[in-house]
């Protein structure tokens, strides 16, 4: 059995991860690339990249293809375009991409350190109503808040 890591790093075998400079860097060149956040509704409300489109990761799959509910038709057009997905710390974004290249997009990349590296790296981001975010009052957001019952029990241990 896999843990969360070991299918994060399964998946790296066929995804491209980019560091936030080049994606900034890419932005520039490519005027055309799009940048895909799979962050949860409420989280791209919070702050994301100006520009982005926000398409849950549980809502990913069909949200790329024609005639469902959650079609998403700019990323269903998205196909040939180059693209750069985005999550909060580089994990679900890995997956995403994954997911987009079984599904035959063709140039697709993962944001490494996800926006918590583009946040350390100075990068913008902006609110639900597109203000600038403070990144220093971001710092908080991107800290982990983990609950007690989160944390792995003292006497549990891992099977073989």
């Amino acid at each position: 059995m896999k843990n969360f890591i070991e299918l994060i790093r399964g998946c790296l075998q066929d995804v491209r991860e980019i560091m936030p400079w080049d994606l900034a860097e890419r932005r520039q060149e490519n005027p055309d690339l799009l940048i895909v956040d799979v962050r949860e509704p409420h989280e791209f409300a919070a702050m994301h990249i100006a520009g982005s489109l926000s398409v849950p990761r549980g809502i990913l799959e069909s949200a790329c293809e024609w005639e469902y509910e959650e079609t998403v038709p700019e990323l269903v057009r998205a196909r040939q375009r180059e693209l750069v997905v985005v999550c909060r710390s580089g994990y679900r974004s890995v997956l995403a991409a994954n997911a987009l290249l079984i599904l035959g997009f063709s140039d697709v990349a993962s944001l490494r350190t996800g926006l918590r590296g583009w946040k350390d790296d100075e990068r913008p981001l902006v609110d639900a109503a597109g203000a600038a975010v403070d990144l220093d009052a971001a710092d908080l957001y991107f800290s982990p808040q983990l609950r007690a019952d989160q944390m792995r029990p003292k006497d549990w241990c891992r099977a073989p």
